[in-house]
């Protein structure tokens, strides 16, 4: 499948703007697990591909599985091998990064994980430490990655939280970058939830013009039995 102008218009604020925001996240994770050399990582999700790269950099050889094909197209121009689908082949792999997925999104990419191996979980912290779902109206409800664990039948083997500040240059970049999660793809007004959020965004500019949003993420750590 072809990727529209404006579905490669929001891969590319997300690969430029966004994505970024998420290395604290990222670089936490891998050094609880000492990702390094020999390890193969599976990112569900994984967009245009930024974790796989930072994991390639420490060594790893990192698989990505992304089904938006914008998304998907930005990541190949890195280089990296990302398909649509997880991998048929049975436990590969040593780490899968699953961080907010759905239900069977992880289900589906489980049996590619080695027993043993790692299923790293993430979603937003407590709501008062987290500025974007205030912004953004409330936004999803994060989930309770404890359950999540539970419901997949995975070992708990523990959690941290990670400060992922997001800074953007000006208001303008910051609402391309947080349009760009695919929060609103619902909405039937796209202009509408664009002044929305360009108001709401007002508070947190300072005075350079610069956009700074705090935020808290908690990601937990499972493995496979």
């Amino acid at each position: 499948m072809t990727p529209t102008p404006t579905a490669t218009l929001v891969a590319r604020d997300w690969a430029e703007i966004q994505e970024r925001m998420l290395v604290p996240l990222y670089e936490a994770v891998y050094d609880r697990l000492e990702v390094g050399p020999g390890d193969r990582l599976l990112g569900l999700d994984c967009g245009s591909g930024l974790a796989l790269l930072l994991a390639a950099g420490r060594g790893a050889v990192a698989t990505g599985v992304e089904a938006d094909p914008a998304r998907r197209e930005l990541a190949r121009e890195r280089l990296l091998e990302v398909v649509p689908a997880p991998p048929s082949a049975a436990r590969p792999y040593d780490v899968l990064l699953a961080f907010s997925p759905s239900g069977p999104a992880l289900a589906a990419a489980l049996p590619a994980v080695r027993r043993g191996g790692a299923v790293v979980l993430a979603d937003w912290g407590p709501a008062e430490r987290c500025t974007v779902p205030a912004v953004l109206g409330g936004g999803p409800a994060p989930q309770d990655l404890d359950a999540v664990v539970a419901r997949a039948g995975l070992l708990p083997d523990g959690s941290g939280r990670v400060f992922c500040p997001f800074g953007y240059a000006d208001v303008d970049s910051a609402v391309r970058g947080l349009l760009s999660a695919g929060l609103y793809e619902s909405s039937s007004d796209p202009a509408q939830v664009e002044k929305e959020l360009t108001e709401a965004l007002h508070p947190y500019e300072r005075a350079d013009g610069t956009v700074w949003l705090p935020n808290i993420f908690r990601y937990v750590i499972a493995r496979v039995p």
